[in-house]
C-alpha cells in the first residue's frame, strides 16, 4: 500500500548549502523550490522558509476554492496582459503600432495596480481611482497632463482586456470593472479643423509652387502627395501605402486595398474613389518622376534606408508650405485633408443632383452615413457646387486675394493666374 503524500518542509544538499523545498502533493501541487522574492534559487533560511511554504499553501487552498464553487481562476495582471497582446497579434487583425500602443497603457495600469494583482479583484472602484491618478499624469508629446480623451484610451485598453478575460474564463461572465464605471472620462466635443474650398485651393497651390532649401532632405513629391489626401480623402497611411497600379488612368479611379506595405483600418476601407480631373492632372506628370525614382512599387516611396519602404512622417513638409501661404506651424496636418474632401465632395454634384450622404460614406470606407453627418461633414460659408472635387485658385481668386490683403501675406502675385487661364 503506497504512502499518502503529506505537507511538509525539506531540505536539500546543494553547494554545500541546505536549501529548502516544501511538498504540496497533497494539495494537487508538487515539490517546490522555496524562492524568495528577487532570488533565484530556493532559500537557505529557515524562518523565510517557512513564510514562503504558508504562501505557497494558502495559494493552494484559494484554487480548491475556487474550484469548489465553480469559480475562475487566480490570474495575475501582468501575466495576463501579456498573453492578452500576443493572443491580438496572432489574431492578425490589429497594427503593430496598435500592440506598441496599448502595451503601453497596459504597463501603465499594472504599474498602478501591481504585477500580480488579481484580475477579478479589481473593482470599478479601483479603476476609478486610476482614472483619477492618470489625469495628474504628464502628457508624453505635448504639454500638461492627459486630457480626458486620452485617460478614456486607457481605460478602453483595460476594458479590452476584460473581455477576452471574460471569453477566456479568466473571470465571471459580464465582470468588466471599466463597464461598471458610472462616469468616465470623455474628450470634449469639438468640430474638427478642415479646411474650407478656397483654403484647400490656397495650400495645394502653395505646395505646387514650394522650393525647399535642402532638396536632399525634402519630399520630393510633396505636391502630388498634399494633392492626392486633398482629393481622395484617404487616410494618411492609406496613402502612403498606395501603389503605383492603384492608381487608373483608363478607369480613372484610385483604389484603396491590402498590400504589403500596410493593412486597412476596417473592412469598409477596401474601396474605390474616383480620380479626379484635377488629381489625374497632377499624378499623369507626375508619373514620370515617380518612374525616374528607381525600382518599387510604392506611388510615394521613401528610400532613405537604402531599399524603397514607407514614408514616415509629413508634418515638416506640411508646415513649411503651410508657411508659405501664412499658416502657422502645426495649424495644417493631414487629418484635415479628410475632413475637407468630405465637406467638398458633400457639395458636388451626381448627374445633376446633389451627391448622395451614402456615397460620400463608401468613399471615405465607412459602412454606414452616421460618421459622415456627425464628423466628417462640415458646412462652410463658402458654396461651391461642382461636378467634381477640385481646388483651383483661378476660381476664389476674389476671395483669397481679400484675404491675403487682410493678412498681409508675402506670396507673390503671380500665385493668381488671369481667370481664363
Amino acid at each position: 500500500m503506497s504512502r499518502k503524500p503529506r505537507l511538509r518542509i525539506f531540505t536539500r544538499e546543494q553547494g554545500g548549502a541546505a536549501r529548502y523545498y516544501g511538498d504540496f502533493r497533497h494539495v494537487g501541487g508538487g515539490r517546490e523550490a522555496l524562492v524568495a522574492p528577487n532570488e533565484k534559487r530556493a532559500t537557505t533560511d529557515p524562518t523565510i522558509a517557512e513564510a514562503l511554504f504558508g504562501q505557497r499553501l494558502a495559494a493552494y487552498q484559494r484554487a480548491t476554492l475556487r474550484q469548489v464553487h465553480g469559480l475562475p481562476p487566480e490570474t495575475p495582471l501582468l501575466a495576463y496582459a501579456r498573453d492578452h497582446l500576443i493572443a491580438k497579434k496572432r489574431a492578425g487583425r490589429v497594427t503593430e503600432r496598435w500592440i506598441a500602443v496599448h502595451e503601453h497603457f497596459l504597463n501603465v495600469a499594472v504599474e498602478h495596480f501591481g504585477a500580480e494583482r488579481e484580475l477579478s479583484t479589481i473593482t470599478a472602484k479601483d479603476v476609478s481611482a486610476w482614472a483619477g491618478e492618470l489625469t495628474t499624469v504628464r502628457a508624453r508629446r505635448r504639454k500638461g497632463t492627459l486630457s480626458p480623451g486620452s485617460v478614456r484610451h486607457y481605460l478602453n485598453a483595460l476594458s479590452n482586456l476584460y473581455t477576452r478575460a471574460q471569453a477566456d474564463g479568466m473571470v465571471a461572465p459580464g465582470y468588466n470593472p471599466v463597464g461598471a464605471m458610472l462616469d468616465k472620462p470623455r474628450a470634449a466635443k469639438r468640430e474638427a479643423r478642415w479646411l474650407e474650398v478656397p483654403d484647400a485651393a490656397l495650400l495645394l497651390e502653395a505646395a505646387r509652387r514650394y522650393r525647399p532649401e535642402r532638396p536632399d532632405l525634402a519630399i520630393p513629391f510633396a505636391y502630388p502627395l498634399v494633392a492626392t489626401l486633398l482629393l481622395t480623402g484617404g487616410r494618411l497611411a492609406e496613402v502612403l501605402g498606395l501603389e503605383v497600379d492603384d492608381v487608373s488612368l483608363d478607369r480613372e479611379t484610385v483604389t484603396f486595398r491590402v498590400n504589403t506595405w500596410r493593412r486597412l483600418k476596417t473592412e469598409n476601407a477596401f474601396r474605390a474613389v474616383p480620380l479626379w480631373p484635377q488629381l489625374r492632372e497632377i499624378l499623369k506628370s507626375y508619373f514620370p518622376a515617380r518612374e525616374a525614382m528607381g525600382q518599387g512599387t510604392l506611388l510615394f516611396p521613401s528610400f532613405r534606408t537604402g531599399h524603397e519602404g514607407i514614408l514616415r512622417g509629413i508634418s515638416r513638409a506640411l508646415d513649411a508650405i503651410a508657411a508659405c501661404a501664412g499658416w502657422k506651424a502645426g495649424e495644417i496636418r493631414s487629418k484635415m485633408f479628410r475632413h475637407t474632401y468630405c465637406s467638398a465632395r458633400l457639395q458636388t454634384l451626381d448627374e445633376g443632383e446633389a451627391v448622395s450622404v451614402y456615397t460620400v460614406a463608401k468613399e471615405l470606407g465607412h459602412g454606414g452615413e452616421a460618421l459622415v453627418r456627425s464628423v466628417y461633414g462640415h458646412l462652410g460659408t463658402i458654396r461651391h457646387r461642382s461636378e467634381a472635387v477640385e481646388y483651383r485658385v483661378k476660381q476664389h481668386r476674389k476671395v483669397l486675394k481679400e484675404r491675403l490683403e487682410r493678412l498681409d501675406l508675402s506670396l507673390p502675385v503671380a500665385l493668381f493666374p488671369p481667370a481664363g487661364r
